[in-house]
């Protein structure tokens, strides 16, 4: 049985097909197969987006044999599509260079991390997308491109695998750097007071609101000369391994049987928390181990909304009574100018919840979405979200620019699948 299954374990597929290309060629092959028996053909990621955009029901492509860092030079590397995050850090780290900005989570592909819109937080640096100097990229019509600008360039860096299939990108990189990590509980109410103070003077501002708690933890993470002063190994353990996966887990487990108590145990957890500090190599401070399975939603708002909507965010889970185990996430990025980013000509703020995996709450979704969407916000690609193409297209500048060149390049829809048929029309 051919089933493929998402990290989260709420999207799956049985394909026709699955083949694992090792070349572009072998991609464009399977392209022109799929085109002329009339199927879909997409190239999947490790599954760790909770929408269906990775769902194929004809050709599905593993990436597992597209990897590699390709080649590098002072400034930017080239990294096979299916190559994992966590892989690329390694590797650039070896040859002393490093991304300049990225998410927490490692397990993802390359391909599937800029074709979904994946972001850190930074001030200055944008996402993986804005990193990106060059794609390789199989077309409807079988034929292998490269673009480093234009259209085809601005659109197919967010193209969530509606205008071909990457296989391979070329980033902008520099000499690996120390971040100097601080994290520290601060009260909501304060965080909302010094936000634009936050934003200024910190590279990489990230924080976490526990739910029925005034308490927030925030991590600031800017730039060092150094030394180095990683945490030690049982420090590590103890706050990203045990405490941030092993007894929240356990927490989320006890609260999905007794959600009466949830209040109560983010109370001990906002209790718990502590100060700290460390400076180590950047994608070792930007990454976290996340063990717990979870659904997330995240919405991009403009920059100036940010204070707002989090107050109107925390104010309908107190008013429709909800029991919130997990935090919600707040990060910012600069403008993107790729067509489809979520943060495309504005400065942004992302506001992101997640629910435990066995108590999704669907409600607690639509409800912060309603809140989101009076901002303008757009969805993540990869998250949970209801929005259409009538929706979007009020919220994407170039949104009718992207369609129109979809209509161009894959007129027979070759990459289409049902979650694309929702967002693009």
């Amino acid at each position: 049985m051919n089933e493929f299954r998402n990290w989260a374990g709420n999207q799956s597929v049985t394909p026709a097909e699955i083949r694992t290309p090792a070349s572009a060629a072998e991609v464009a092959e399977a392209v022109q197969d799929a085109a002329r028996s009339g199927r879909r053909v997409r190239m999947t990621g490790t599954g760790h987006s909770f929408t269906g955009i990775a769902l194929v029901d004809g050709i599905m492509l593993r990436p597992h044999a597209l990897t590699g860092v390709l080649a590098t030079g002072d400034d930017w590397a080239k990294v096979a599509a299916g190559t994992p995050l966590h892989v690329v850090n390694d590797e650039l780290h070896k040859r002393g260079l490093a991304l300049g900005n990225m998410g927490d989570i490692t397990a993802q592909t390359i391909a599937g991390a800029i074709q979904t819109g994946t972001h850190g937080t930074g001030r200055d640096i944008g996402g993986l997308a804005d990193q990106v100097i060059e794609l390789e990229i199989v077309l409807a019509d079988g034929t292998i491109t490269t673009v480093s600008e234009g259209p085809l360039f601005d659109a197919a860096r967010v193209g969530l695998g509606a205008l071909g299939i990457l296989t391979a990108v070329t980033f902008r990189v520099e000499p690996s750097f120390l971040l100097r990590s601080r994290r520290e509980p601060l009260p909501f109410s304060g965080i909302l007071e010094t936000l634009d103070e936050l934003t200024a003077e910190n590279e990489h501002l990230d924080f976490f609101w526990l739910p029925h708690t005034d308490t927030c933890l925030a991590k600031r993470n800017n730039r060092s000369p150094g030394p180095a002063r990683p945490t030690g190994p049982f420090k590590h353990w103890l706050d990203n391994v045990f405490l941030e996966n092993t007894i929240f887990g356990a927490a989320c487990a006890v609260g999905a049987k007794m959600p009466g108590a949830i209040p109560r145990i983010n109370g001990v957890s906002a209790s718990l928390l502590s100060a700290s500090e460390s400076v180590d190599t950047s994608y070792k401070i930007f990454n976290s181990v996340r063990e717990v399975r979870f659904l997330e939603m995240e919405y991009a708002i403009p920059r100036e909304n940010l204070t707002q909507a989090l107050r109107e965010t925390r104010d309908l889970i107190e008013r429709m009574d909800w029991k919130i185990t997990f935090p919600v996430e707040v990060r910012v990025t600069p403008p993107s100018d790729a067509w489809l980013s979520t943060a495309y000509g504005r400065p942004s703020a992302y506001i992101a919840c997640h629910v435990y995996r066995p108590t999704p709450n669907p409600e607690y979704f639509e409800g912060v979405e309603e809140v989101l969407t009076r901002f303008g916000g757009r969805p993540h690609w990869g998250k949970l979200h209801t929005r259409d193409a009538a929706y979007l297209a009020t919220v994407y500048p170039k949104f009718a620019d992207f369609v129109a060149l979809r209509d161009e390049l894959d007129p027979q829809r070759v990459f289409t699948n049902d979650y694309l048929d929702v967002v693009l029309g």
